[in-house]
């Protein structure tokens, strides 16, 4: 296994490469200058030569590009133009909230989706299958940015059950010193219940906005997965000897059906971990999604190059960690 790992790693420079050819290719074609966002409007013609200077973006762009790559290899990401904040110090405090947006969502998606597919591919000819079609069809077509806003109308707005935005509320915030990063493990580990439900409570709606295409995808994939599996001569044979219908579903059935399943929560997740710029933005969540669009919106080019390869690295591993997971599912995959 280890020579497999070593060649997929290696396979992760090549891709490197292209995203950040491309996304640095595609920054410099936004209109706009870095250096006016940072000076402001009123500033003169010497002021922005002096700055563009000064942050190198009067050389050309094939120099800029060698020498952002030269950076990366010596895993220095650089420093945000606007802010002057070290990449590396952003990406350390606002990885954790995005990988913890992420977690809960995939959570919901993993927790409703999976037992919504297996039960329609069971009552495949029943209502509850066009009820579960029907539902996946509409997760994954409502825009998040409309789902987003439309359950803070509803929840925080109206019924003020739930907080609009943030990751903690004002008052918590004050006396509230992390410990991970990851709030619900923090407030876990702080043994404090009032912190631990107001984390949550600013988790839920961000968490189920973000959930609900991965979690209309991996309803249907199950459902296809299942009813392939459920054809298959072993699972006539197990009911045929009287084997309880639980067990045929949930020990034959479900277990083979799980190498496809595995596969759409590693892509799902990856996707999650970049795919959060909306949903972090509407709920104003300090995560990574977050902050790229803000960098985004200055022509901060370390802020935008420095993310998306870390987002990158992240999701290669992430589907390196599913592909190694075969051989647990199914001990007959072997790796070479």
């Amino acid at each position: 296994m280890a020579p497999y790992i070593l060649k997929r790693l290696l396979s992760l420079i090549p891709v490197l490469l292209g995203i950040t050819l491309l996304v640095f290719g595609f920054l410099h074609l936004i209109p706009g200058d870095p250096a006016v966002v940072l000076l402001g409007e009123r500033a003169t013609p010497e002021q922005v030569i002096a700055v563009r200077s000064q942050l190198g973006l009067d050389k050309p762009l094939p120099v800029q590009y060698l020498t952002f790559l030269g950076n990366l290899l010596r895993f220095n990401l650089g420093t945000s133009i606007i802010s002057g904040i070290p990449i590396a110090t952003e990406l350390r405090t606002r990885w954790p909230a995005t990988f913890e947006l992420s977690l809960a969502a995939m959570a919901i998606a993993l927790i409703i989706g999976i037992p919504a597919g297996i039960l329609a591919a069971v009552r495949k000819n029943r209502w509850l299958n066009q009820l579960t079609m029907t539902g996946s069809l509409l997760g994954v077509s409502l825009p998040v940015y409309w789902l987003g806003l439309l359950l803070i109308y509803l929840f925080a707005v109206n019924l003020h059950w739930l907080p609009p935005s943030g990751r903690l509320s004002v008052e918590a915030g004050f006396a509230f010193q992390p410990i991970t990063g990851f709030y619900v493990l923090d407030a876990l580990l702080k043994l404090n219940g009032p912190l631990l439900l107001d984390v949550l409570s600013h988790l839920v709606l961000p968490a189920l906005t973000l959930g609900t295409i991965p979690l209309a995808i991996l309803a249907r994939i199950t459902r296809s997965a299942m009813l392939d599996t459920l054809s298959q001569d072993y699972i006539r044979t197990a009911k045929a000897k009287g084997v309880p219908q639980f067990r045929v579903i949930c020990q034959h059935a479900l277990k083979n059906a799980l190498l496809p399943i595995s596969t759409i929560v590693g892509l799902q997740f990856g996707t999650l971990l970049g795919g959060a710029i909306l949903t972090e933005t509407i709920f104003a969540w300090p995560g990574i999604g977050s902050w790229i669009y803000q960098g985004i919106l200055e022509r901060d080019y370390p802020v935008v190059q420095g993310g998306v390869v870390f987002v990158a690295i992240a999701f290669v591993l992430i589907n390196l960690m599913v592909d190694l997971s075969y051989s647990l599912i199914d001990p007959r995959i072997q790796y070479k």
